[in-house]
């Protein structure tokens, strides 16, 4: 009993302290992956030299519009998926197409919505369908003609998931999966999307369709992974680490299910979880999805009571969530949250905005849905998001598709003050190679310092040693006079960064060769 009590007792510090994940077993074994800095769990310690006044920040960093947003305009577009083609540079989107067969009357006043509500409460009527886009650089967008399926009337007939035979299935909210090698089954292309039929529930839930091309899916490479009402951007990611597949959606098993009054129904608007170890088969058999963010009392206070949804992607072994804080019933925007397991999340203290609302009577003054799915350009990472020019209880407004940008690696960093200030990395394997970091020392200078495991300075790799970054770099290469860091491969190490008016957002071996 007194090492379970332990052990729980470990788990919630490893919480409190921002780990996001139970403290990690040391010395790390970081291999030759990016280490983020945003939390506790490769960083031990970081403080001031002049620590009665100044302290080292972690700083939330915002993405920058494109100017020329938005970048598509029709098709009243919302939820966004975009890849890049490795061989051709070809970037494809994916997104979904709201095409307007009615309009009803709202009420007076901005009301919730509950199971029972006609459509005139829920305003404009739409049939919803995944589209597809593409282009040579990321900006400038075409919509082909596909016409592959001959029912749909409006030009030019960009439709790619749907059904030849069967009119009445609506898909919506596509999402992009990174599977394994042994999960692709010889497909390049893989999407999951929700499906709707009016005249049956045969095709109804959550789907994944294959394609080798990118715009053909054919039914036979079309699959229900799990029959559930999840009606909002739904994401699968892989976790190699564990082996498992985890899809983060609603749980409107439960929840929304029954009754016509909040007492009855509850609230749906929550991020849950379910994970599962296969990718096409036995989703929900073990039990529904796992309520895992619910709002909290700083949401309570700008009445952000409900989260719409939680796009979520993983790198470098990091969980990525793109949490939607809902003001019912109208604003709506995008909050970056990070994981290290996928069950405990960090919401950062400044609760800063992904991407901005867009300034009033703009076309994404009210509502902000970012995509996970992130595409590496040079140094930046782009980030495609869907906007909207009116409250989500309103009839009268209008969607777009953005564009926003990010350094690459750019989520969080942390800096050191004007005075100097300290990162220290917990206890790490060497795995053989250079130290590159990702940092903006424009304004001040970065050095390091290559220390045991007591911090004892290891000879020839002290801060005097250290030549001094003082630019802005996302892989820049660190160099010591009095020795190779190659030497050090398999040695227990820890990385002191001393940042002056820098700012540090990840580091990397890069490798044996250099």
């Amino acid at each position: 009993m007194r090492e379970m009590a332990a052990l729980s007792l470990l788990l919630l510090i490893g919480v409190s302290n921002g780990a996001g994940d139970s403290i990690p077993d040391e010395p790390i074994r970081i291999g030759h992956v990016p280490q983020f800095v945003f939390d506790r769990h490769i960083v031990d310690n970081h403080w001031a030299l002049k620590y009665k006044r100044q302290a080292v920040r972690r700083v939330v960093h915002p993405t920058i519009k494109h100017p020329g947003n938005p970048i598509i305009g029709e098709d009243q577009p919302s939820y966004v998926a975009v890849l890049r083609d490795e061989e051709t540079g070809l970037f494809r989107m994916y997104y979904q197409a709201n095409f307007l067969i009615g309009a009803g009357i709202l009420p007076d006043e901005n009301q919730e919505t509950l199971p029972s509500a006609t459509a005139k409460t829920k305003g404009r009527k739409y049939r919803t369908h995944v589209a597809y886009a593409e282009s040579k650089d990321g900006t400038n967008w075409t919509r082909p003609d596909l016409n592959l399926f001959p029912w749909h009337r409006q030009k030019p007939n960009n439709i790619v998931l749907g059904r030849v035979d069967r009119p009445d299935m609506e898909t919506c909210a596509p999402a992009i999966l990174e599977l394994p090698k042994r999960d692709q089954d010889g497909f390049r292309y893989w999407l999951m999307y929700r499906a709707k039929g009016r005249k049956g529930k045969d095709v109804n839930g959550i789907r994944a369709a294959a394609s080798k091309d990118g715009i053909h899916f054919e039914p036979q490479d079309d699959y229900l992974l799990y029959h559930l009402h999840s009606d909002h951007p739904n994401t699968l990611v892989h976790d190699a680490a564990r082996n498992e597949y985890v899809l983060y959606c609603r749980a409107k098993d439960i929840y929304r299910l029954w009754g016509d009054n909040m007492l009855d129904t509850g609230a749906s608007r929550r991020v849950a979880r379910i994970a599962n170890q296969d990718f096409l088969s036995g989703w929900g058999e073990s039990g529904g999805p796992q309520t895992i963010l619910i709002p909290d009392e700083r949401d309570n206070e700008t009445h952000y009571n409900f989260f719409y949804g939680m796009p979520v992607r993983i790198h470098a072994g990091v969980y990525f969530g793109f949490l939607e804080p809902f003001r019912m019933n109208d604003f709506i925007h995008t909050e970056l949250t990070v994981s290290r397991d996928g069950v405990n999340w960090i919401r950062f203290p400044q609760r800063a905005k992904f991407i901005e609302y867009g300034p009033d009577g703009s076309w994404d003054d009210e509502m902000i849905f970012g995509s996970p799915s992130w595409v590496e350009v040079g140094d930046e990472w782009w980030f495609y998001y869907s906007g909207w020019d009116g409250a989500h209880g309103t009839a009268d407004r209008t969607g777009g598709i953005g564009l926003a940008k990010l350094r690459k690696e750019g989520f969080v960093s942390l800096r050191g003050p004007a005075g100097g200030g300290v990162v220290c990395t917990r206890r790490l394997i060497w795995p053989g190679g250079e130290l590159r970091v990702n940092a903006d020392a424009s304004q001040g200078e970065l050095k390091v310092r290559v220390s045991d495991a007591k911090r004892k300075p290891i000879p020839g790799f002290d801060y005097q040693d250290c030549t001094e970054f003082t630019g802005d770099a996302v892989r820049h290469t660190v160099r010591w006079g009095g020795g190779k860091l190659s030497d050090l491969a398999g040695r227990e190490i820890r990385l002191e960064f001393q940042l002056t008016n820098a700012d540090l957002y990840t580091f990397v071996c890069a490798g044996s060769d250099g």
